[in-house]
C-alpha cells in the first residue's frame, strides 16, 4: 500500500481524499533529521470496516520507494507505475516509510530500475540481517516497535550515492515547481547535462525515467484540482498542466486512473457530499 505525497493536509495521489477519516485513517510523522535528505515521511494507514462494506482504496503512485510493514511481513515496494488498488475489509493496517525520489539509492547498491513494479521481502534487499525485522513487523502493535530497528538498519546501510544522486534530487525539486510546458530537454539544459545522462541517472536512482516523473507530477496536480470541487475549464486545465491539448490530457488520465477526468470529478463530488 502506498501513501500520498507531502506531509500535512496535502493528499496528492490519493483518489477521493474526502473519504480519509471515513473509510480509513491516515497518520503521518516526519523522518529523523539525519535521514531527512533521503526519507519523505513515515505513515500509518488503518481501518475498521467491521459490519460495513469493503472499500476500494486507490492511489496514483509516486516515483518513490516504500518500506512497508503489513500483517504478513515487511516488504520493499519499488516505484509502481500503475494505479495502486487495495480492497480494504474487516480490520487492518499498514505502516510504511516513504523515501524521497532518488532517496532509496543511499541504501541500495543495485539500480533502482530493478525494483520498479516489484515487491520484495525486506531481507531480499538488505540481506539476511533484516530477516528478524521482517518477522517483528508481522505482529507489531505500536509503530515504534518496528520504526526504531528499521532506522537503525537504514543508518547501518547508508552510503554516499554520489553526485549523480544529487543531480536527480535537484531535477526532481525543479520538476515540482516546473512551469506548464517544461520538457525533459529543458530540465537537462537547466542542469547542464544531456537528456541521455538524465535518463540514465533517473533509471539508476529513481527507477523510472524523467519524462514519467514529470508526467506523474502533472497528473497529481490534475487530481488535486478536480478534488477541489469546482467545475474546471478542461482545455485550460490541460494547458496549465503542460499538455498540448485536451485529448492528450484525457488519454493520459484515463490510462493511469482508469476513468476519465469527468467521471473522477463526479466521484469526488459524491464522496465530498
Amino acid at each position: 500500500m502506498e501513501e500520498s505525497d507531502n506531509v500535512g493536509d496535502d493528499h496528492r495521489g490519493i483518489l477521493r481524499p474526502a473519504e480519509i477519516g471515513q473509510a480509513f485513517s491516515l497518520d503521518r510523522r516526519p523522518p529523523p533529521a539525519d535521514l531527512a535528505d533521503c526519507i519523505d515521511r513515515h505513515w500509518l494507514v488503518s481501518w475498521d470496516l467491521r459490519g460495513r462494506a469493503s472499500y476500494r482504496s486507490e492511489v496514483l503512485t509516486h516515483p518513490c520507494v516504500h518500506v512497508v510493514f503489513e500483517p504478513h511481513g515487511c516488504f520493499v515496494y519499488g516505484v509502481r507505475r500503475r494505479l495502486d488498488v487495495r480492497i480494504l475489509s474487516g480490520t487492518g493496517f499498514a505502516f510504511g516509510t516513504k523515501f524521497l525520489p532518488g532517496g532509496f539509492s543511499a541504501f541500495c547498491e543495485r539500480p533502482l530500475g530493478e525494483l520498479t513494479d516489484s515487491v520484495l521481502p525486506l531481507a531480499a534487499v538488505f540481506g539476511p540481517g533484516a530477516t528478524a525485522l521482517g518477522e517483528i513487523g508481522a505482529g507489531f502493535h505500536e509503530p515504534e516497535e518496528v520504526l526504531d530497528p528499521l532506522l537503525a538498519l537504514l543508518r547501518d546501510h547508508r552510503r554516499d550515492p554520489g553526485a549523480e544522486a544529487e543531480l536527480v534530487r535537484a531535477v526532481v525539486a525543479d520538476m515540482r515547481e516546473a512551469p506548464p510546458g517544461l520538457l525533459v530537454g529543458d530540465l537537462a539544459a537547466r542542469h547542464s547535462v544531456s537528456e541521455r545522462t538524465l535518463q540514465r541517472s533517473f533509471a539508476r536512482h529513481v527507477g523510472v525515467g524523467p519524462k514519467w516523473v514529470l508526467q506523474r507530477f502533472r497528473l497529481h496536480d490534475a487530481l488535486e484540482a478536480l478534488a477541489e470541487g469546482e467545475r474546471p475549464d478542461w482545455t485550460r486545465l490541460a494547458l496549465d498542466l503542460g499538455y498540448f491539448d485536451h485529448a492528450h490530457f484525457i488519454r493520459d488520465f484515463r490510462a493511469v486512473a482508469g476513468r476519465t477526468p469527468t467521471q473522477y470529478e463526479r466521484e469526488t463530488a459524491r464522496a465530498a457530499a
